[in-house]
């Protein structure tokens, strides 16, 4: 398979046009961070669909649970799609996906169609994600050819995590102050999805070109060892524990500020979402000055540090220490996913490397979703605040188990 870094008509030039590449790499970051913010607009909304719907908590976990399964399963069919048939393709298509999830929550609201517009939404990040990040690797190179990967490694993970962050905030923003709060969000989202696809198809340049009768036969996503064993093992493992990080806070936070400690404002759960997720890409930012493996167990040691305060904060009911907490293990969870990342990226051939992030993703996305529903699960037996404490617990022995492999690491090819 031939996989070639410009379109045609440039790649015959010989000149590739460096300016279009370079707009196009920030017009990717855009829509990257746009639809990854929408993913996370229903969080700081769970507490009204709870009131409104009648909802439990465990219902709340499944809700959350099924746009973590419409990722994998979008991961696994068309995240690595694109090293075939182009990456704008395939962004585009993924977008309108989230502009018809909009168009599903907007409508009165009611169990299935909450699950039915959380799937969509996985369905269309799951493409997303992987499409996004080897696009921006590839739209970087052909912009600054003779930079290092800085660039790519900041705005990348910032744009994935941070658009997380932001899409809680301006939900909980609007939620609280704007006109029918279940509605009036998706429906800015969806207007502004529907002009970034506009502009990604007029303004961003394709870099991926497979002639037709190159195109290999289609098959599922793989999950495959990118580089060493050992390196692999600790970014995927890495990978999973951050997305369970993740989960916590945006599956059941909302829930636990407004039933445990009696703070239903619809602003301060988004803004809670928001602090924990817009810390990983400060934290992104001043960890590119480490060494790899430096950065790497400095996310260790973040992301296990604020679940441990995180476990003390849920057991004393503390609002402060829980802020704090949640910004400190989303620090930790950021550096871990953007040390993944990076190395995924640098290890894996051009050919694969929509595959290769995809696969990684892959096992985040079930970080996200398997202790998520076992906690859950685990609300219909014992108090939220003991289930939330087990799954802290659980991703900190995970964590703890990586740092020790981190030392095999040392002086060898991650």
């Amino acid at each position: 398979m031939t996989t070639v870094s410009l379109d045609h008509r440039e790649k015959s030039a010989g000149q590739p046009d460096s300016g279009r590449h370079n707009t196009g790499f920030w017009l990717v970051t855009v829509a990257f961070c746009a639809a990854m913010a929408f993913s996370t607009v229903p969080t700081p909304l769970y507490p009204l669909y709870a009131r409104q719907l009648g909802l439990s908590a465990l219902t709340l976990t499944i809700v959350f649970a099924v746009y973590g399964v419409g990722v994998i399963v979008s991961l696994c069919m068309v995240g690595h799609v694109s090293d075939w048939i182009g990456r704008r393709r395939v962004l585009t298509l993924a977008l309108s996906m989230e502009v018809l999830a909009a168009v599903v929550f907007v409508l009165p609201p009611q169990l299935p169609l909450l699950i039915a517009g959380r799937l969509i939404t996985g369905l269309g990040v799951g493409a997303i994600t992987a499409t996004a990040t080897a696009y921006l690797h590839e739209l970087h190179v052909l912009a600054r050819p003779r930079d290092g990967a800085k660039r790519f490694e900041i705005a990348s993970p910032a744009a994935n995590i941070g658009g997380l962050g932001v899409g809680a905030l301006v939900a909980g923003v609007l939620a609280e102050w704007a006109p029918w709060p279940l509605r009036t969000s998706y429906v800015a989202f969806a207007v502004f999805m529907v002009l970034v696809i506009a502009v990604l198809i007029r303004f961003v340049p394709e870099t991926v070109s497979v002639p037709r009768s190159l195109r290999p036969a289609y098959r599922p996503q793989r999950v495959s060892v990118v580089g060493s064993k050992l390196g692999w093992a600790v970014a995927a493992g890495s990978t999973f524990a951050a997305f369970g990080a993740f989960g916590l806070f945006a599956s059941l936070a909302p829930v636990f500020l407004a039933e445990t400690l009696g703070q239903s404002s619809r602003l301060l759960a988004g803004g809670v979402v928001f602090l924990v997720f817009a810390s990983a890409p400060v934290a992104q930012h001043a960890a590119m000055a480490l060494p790899v493996l430096t950065r790497l167990v400095a996310g260790l040691l973040g992301a296990i540090v604020g679940l441990g305060a995180l476990v003390a904060a849920m057991l004393a009911g503390n609002l402060v220490l829980f802020l704090v907490a949640g910004v400190v293990s989303g620090a930790g969870a950021g550096v871990l996913i953007q040390s993944a990342v990076a190395r995924t990226v640098r290890a894996a051939a051009a050919a694969n490397r929509g595959e290769a992030v995809a696969g990684l993703f892959l096992i985040g996305n079930a970080g996200l979703i398997i202790p998520v529903v076992g906690m859950g699960i685990a609300t219909q037996f014992v108090d939220t605040r003991i289930a939330m404490a087990g799954f802290a617990g659980v991703l900190i022995a995970l964590l703890i188990c990586l740092a020790v492999g981190t030392r095999g690491m040392r002086g060898a090819a991650a």
